[in-house]
């Protein structure tokens, strides 16, 4: 791509003033009701609530552990630092008023779905909690828990307890998403009319002020859990009090209500941005030949929302989750080897994978703020590569990360029964922080236009629509190879590593290798701060780019924000692909718990759980005696209803899949509708005489994805929770009592790695047919409004529901999947 120095420092010399179409749609901005009670309230009052609120947290840390101080003071210096952030950000120019104009309808758009879309989540998790309560109130008890004296009742009201608090904290980190990148955006575009540098670190630094709320959120979460409950249930050594090994099971609430509204927030959120961005292009490119976010175009405001909504919140929220089961997961077990090993002092291997996240605040602040705004001056061309910044950045983060990792597995891990246990651990994180640097690197390789995959699939778009599609598919479905390699290979070392850490139970059976296992998967998210970063500004650099399109400014700044916007399409899919890799460990994790919380219940210890590839799930058991190993309960897939279990979990991620997929179709056909109607029926909107009735489509957009969500969303929740009543009847009436849950175990693993796959390719193939577009509009092939072109906008409207529904929400099914069952355990048996 030919660019000369007005690309970098963007000229501001007068252009072709045309007349100009904005929106008039502001109203009054919104806020939640917490916030607005908070602005009521008087300074000193405010101070003397949050000194009351951060004594008591730090009361609670004290009277539970040194490590849980460490991680809320690191937390609070967090929120501190994205404050700073957030200051530095909206201290930068808004420029002129036509900009100004075009953001606040973005604002009002994104904030009103996001008002009425959380208050339907909202009352289905009510509903949800109130079920749960049922189910709570009538399960059966653990050993442990009847041991310590915690009743059924107390049970639910835990249960419940976390899982509103979960998807409250959920809810919150969506908001932070969206909030910040409804007002980064026009400054980005403000910025990039000085220069290409300076707009970059802004959408850095906006993403970062998300990304460092969002993982702060969920880690001061669980460690405030995890402390109040040590200190109200009164954990101690006393064989009549809870043991602080069982106490992390009673986190599973917490980490099913992120994944519940995780689920909701990226069906929804994915519906009504791929709905009107596909609409916008059928009629806006492929019709009337307009440029892409040309204010002509009645779905223009529409789409930009969806980029708020869909990328920004939705992702907030699926991170947020993601970084909870996993740390929830980790913990108990962690929890469970303790106690096999009976290791004294429990604390840190339970504690350890929110310390990771801890040092992941620290490392990721510094690898944000070494984005600077001028260049470098060493770089001699024209135009900096956004992407070398980017990367350098996550280089400085992951080289921190290694450093970080060995320091806690030694301070934490480090045990007399095992003294080199702690370094096999600290290279299990290596293990998954290479993997977290292998999948971003696959990613990038098969969705940026640098690379030859996507300017192959370019090249195809010029020989027809067809050959632009089949060439798509065919990427997509290559790129699924690569991942589950660097997976199986992660898998497999960690396992492998923890075994042989010299970790062992009473009988000298080695018991380290799920938590290597857990301590790779934490390896992998221990940059999860930086690589949001990243995620996040792709969606605030495509909002800057279309607010540069629809207030008409130069070719020179629409030139940084298209480079911006194509950077941004690759660090969107690179993070896809992160989130997939590390959603596949903490699956294997919330599998394994999910077979320890069984295991309690069913008073069956199960020593080891093997996953034969195509063959068997073999539940080791050890007999009473402690004297020999037999097989004794098996999930086995040559038993019919065990199969069958399969069979729906693989099925559920295809009807999942093309539910979603089929949404975003409908809600794009009364776009085109309603985008064609204006067009006939005010001929002068294309000559700048008649303005488009933005609102109307906004409106049509919020609508269908809210009615949308629902069905795939209620097929997920359900499918786990009818299969497993079912078999556990037939298993009752056929003698096989533990049938439901083994039956739920297939399922689950199963949707798993039919989901991996699938996640994928929809991820993949989405983001290489969008850069193959973007590509061609950097002038190849022809350029904008050539033949191949056209075929690629083809290929581009094929993969947006691809790559932002139906493959995001897929990694979040598989997840919410494995935490649903973990809570709902007890209705299986």
């Amino acid at each position: 791509m030919m660019m000369d120095e007005d690309v970098e420092q963007a000229s501001l010399l007068s252009f072709n003033d045309r007349p100009r179409a904005f929106p008039n749609m502001r109203t009054k901005t919104y806020s939640p009701l917490i916030f607005r009670l908070l602005r009521k309230l008087n300074v000193r009052v405010l101070s003397i609530i949050l000194l009351i609120c951060f004594g008591a947290i730090f009361y609670m840390g004290a009277s539970t552990s040194p490590i849980i101080l460490f991680v809320f003071t690191v937390c609070i210096i967090s929120f501190l630092l994205s404050l700073y952030l957030t200051k530095w950000v909206l201290a930068k120019d808004e420029g002129p008023p036509e900009m100004v104009q075009i953001s606040d309808a973005i604002r009002d758009g994104a904030e009103g779905f996001f008002r009425t879309q959380y208050s339907t989540i909202s009352k289905m998790a009510v509903l949800l909690a109130f079920v749960i309560l049922c189910i709570y109130l009538f399960r059966s008890l653990t050993p442990q828990q009847e041991a310590a004296g915690l009743g059924r009742a107390m049970s639910a009201y835990i249960t419940v307890a976390a899982f509103l608090l979960g998807a409250l904290c959920s809810g919150i980190a969506g908001y932070v998403g969206m909030w910040v990148s409804v007002r980064a955006n026009v400054r980005v575009s403000s910025a990039a009319r000085r220069s290409a540098r300076e707009a970059l670190q802004i959408a850095v630094r906006a993403g970062g002020f998300s990304a460092l709320v969002v993982v702060a959120m969920a880690v001061i979460g669980i460690a405030i859990l995890y402390s109040t409950f040590y200190v109200w249930l009164g954990v101690d050594d006393s064989p009549d009090s809870m043991s602080v090994n069982d106490l992390p099971l009673l986190l599973v609430g917490y980490g099913f209500g992120a994944s519940f509204v995780a689920l909701f927030a990226q069906l929804g959120g994915g519906i009504y941005t791929k709905g009107a961005d596909v609409g916008a292009d059928l009629v806006g490119k492929v019709e009337q030949g307009i440029p892409e976010d040309d204010p002509r175009n009645p779905a223009v405001i529409a789409d930009l929302v969806g980029d708020n909504v869909g990328d920004c919140a939705a992702r907030g929220a699926d991170l947020f989750e993601s970084i909870a089961a996993e740390i929830i997961s980790a913990m108990i077990l962690g929890g469970t080897m303790a106690k096999k090993c009976k290791i004294e002092d429990p604390s840190g291997f339970i504690l350890f994978p929110l310390v990771v996240h801890s040092f992941d605040l620290v490392i990721s602040s510094i690898g944000i703020l070494s984005i600077k705004g001028t260049r470098n001056a060493s770089v001699k061309s024209p135009v900096e590569d956004p992407m070398a910044v980017l990367q350098k950045g996550y280089s400085l983060t992951i080289l921190l990360a290694v450093i970080t990792f060995g320091a806690s597995t030694r301070w934490l891990l480090y045990t007399e029964q095992a003294p080199s246990a702690w370094f096999s651990f600290a290279l299990c994180g290596l293990v998954g922080i290479i993997t977290a640097y292998a999948f971003v690197w696959i990613s990038k390789y098969y969705t940026d236009y640098k690379h030859e995959p996507v300017r192959t699939l370019a090249l195809a778009s010029s020989t027809g629509h067809g050959t632009n599609i089949i060439a798509g598919v065919s990427l997509g479905l290559e790129s699924t190879a690569l991942p589950v390699l660097v997976i199986s290979v992660a898998i497999i070392s960690a396992y492998w590593l923890g075994n042989t850490s010299g970790l062992v139970d009473e009988n000298g059976v080695p018991t380290g290798g799920l938590f290597g296992t857990a301590v790779a998967t934490m390896g992998m998210l221990s940059t999860a701060a930086y690589v949001l970063t990243m995620d996040m500004f792709g969606p605030i650099a495509d909002n800057a780019g279309g607010i540069v399109e629809m207030s008409q400014q130069p070719e020179s700044v629409r030139e940084i924000t298209d480079l911006l916007d194509a950077v941004g399409n690759t660090t969107k899919a690179t993070t896809k692909g992160f989130a997939i890799g590390s959603a596949a460990l903490a699956s294997f994790l919330l599998f394994s718990a999910y077979m320890d919380e069984v295991s309690a219940f069913a008073s069956v210890s199960f020593k080891e759980v093997s996953v034969i590839t195509n063959l068997c799930c073999i539940l080791h058991v050890q007999t009473a005696s402690h004297t020999h190993y037999r097989i004794k309960k098996q999930v086995d897939i040559a038993i019919p209803e065990v199969f069958v279990g399969g069979l729906l979990g693989s099925m559920l991620i295809f009807l999942f899949s093309a539910w979603a997929c089929a949404a975003v179709g409908r809600t794009a056909q009364e776009v085109v509708n309603e985008v064609r109607r204006q067009f006939i029926e005010r001929p002068g909107i294309m000559e700048y005489k008649e303005k488009p009735d933005y609102s109307r489509c906004v409106a049509i957009v919020a609508s269908a994805a809210l009615r949308e969500m629902i069905k795939p969303g209620a097929l997920a929740i359900a499918s786990p929770i009818v299969v497993g009543l079912v078999f556990r009847i037939l298993g009752y009436y056929t003698g096989q009592p533990l049938l439901g849950a083994k039956v739920v175990a297939s399922m689950l693993m199963f949707a798993t790695v039919c989901g991996i796959l699938m996640a994928l390719f929809l991820n993949t193939a989405g983001g290489a047919w969008d850069n193959a577009k973007k590509y061609i509009e950097t002038g190849a092939l022809g350029g904008k409004g050539s033949e191949a072109h056209k075929a690629a906008v083809t290929g581009d409207t094929v993969g947006d529901p691809f790559k932002d529904t139906a493959g995001p929400s897929i990694h979040v099914l598989i997840k919410m999947l494995a935490t649903i069952t973990l809570v709902m355990a007890p209705v299986f048996l």
